[in-house]
C-alpha cells in the first residue's frame, strides 16, 4: 500500500534537516521517482538516529516525497525525542507511526494526535510513558480508530475497558477530595456508604474494587 520505505535509518542524525543531504538506503524493492526525482512513496524510515526534535519535517517530507501529503507510515523509533510536536497532527494521511525507543514522557502528548482519522497503529513502548499508571487505556481512549498498539491488537474487551477506567478514575478522584487529612470521611460524599469501606486503602485498590464492581453489573 505505501510502497517501499525511503530508508534514512542509522545515519547518525541529530535533526530530520540533516537527512537532506543523505540518499535512502537500497532495499530489496527499488524505489521509483518521478520526474523530479522525487520518490513515489508513502513511506518514510528514520529510525536509529539522534533526533531531538522534529523542526522542519514538512521540509524535509517535501525534499524526498513526490506527495508528501500522502504520508502513510511513519517510522521514528529508537531516536531522542521527548515529546510528541505537533507537527505530526499535520499528517493526515498517517495510518502507521512507530514512536517506541525514544524518551517521551508526557503521556498526555499522545492526545495531539487524537485528530489523525486515519491512524490505525502505533507504537509507544521503551518510553517513559510506560511505565505510567493506565497508559495503555489513556492511548487508546485518546485515539478512537487504533486497531494495534505496541505490536499487539487492540479489542474490543480492551476499549470497553478503557472507557470503564476513565470514568472510574475520575469518579475516584472526585470522591478522593471527601476524606480529610485526618482520614474522616465528609457526611457530603455522595458515596459515604460505599467509600467508607475503601478510603484506608490505595487509588489503585479503590480503583481495581470500582472496576471489578462495574464489569460485574454492580450499582454502587
Amino acid at each position: 500500500m505505501y510502497g517501499p520505505p525511503v530508508d534514512l535509518s542509522f545515519k547518525d542524525l541529530n535533526n530530520v534537516t540533516g537527512a537532506m543531504s543523505e540518499v535512502s538506503r537500497i532495499a530489496l524493492r527499488p524505489l521509483r521517482t518521478n520526474s523530479k526525482n522525487k520518490y513515489l512513496s508513502q513511506a518514510l524510515r528514520l529510525s536509529n538516529n539522534n533526533i531531538t526534535h522534529l523542526i522542519g519535517l514538512e521540509f524535509m517530507l517535501s525534499h524526498f516525497l513526490a506527495e508528501p501529503s500522502m504520508l502513510g507510515w511513519l517510522d521514528l523509533s529508537f531516536n531522542k525525542l521527548t515529546s510528541i510536536e505537533c507537527v505530526l497532527c499535520e499528517l493526515k494521511e498517517l495510518r502507521v507511526l512507530y514512536l517506541h525507543g525514544n524518551d517521551i514522557w508526557n503521556l498526555n502528548d499522545v492526545n495531539k494526535l487524537g485528530g489523525l482519522s486515519h491512524l490505525h497503529t502505533i507504537t509507544l513502548h521503551g518510553n517513559a510513558i510506560e511505565n505510567l499508571k493506565g497508559y495503555r487505556s489513556h492511548v487508546i481512549l485518546a485515539l478512537p480508530h487504533l486497531k494495534r498498539m505496541d505490536f499487539s491488537a487492540v479489542t474490543r474487551q480492551e476499549k470497553a475497558l478503557a472507557n470503564i477506567w476513565c470514568k472510574t478514575f475520575k469518579s475516584a478522584k472526585k470522591e478522593e477530595k471527601y476524606v480529610s487529612t485526618d482520614n474522616k470521611i465528609s457526611d457530603k460524599t455522595p458515596f459515604r456508604p460505599f467509600f467508607k469501606l475503601c478510603y484506608k486503602v490505595s487509588l489503585n485498590e479503590y480503583l481495581r474494587v470500582r472496576m471489578a464492581a462495574a464489569l460485574s453489573g454492580m450499582a454502587l
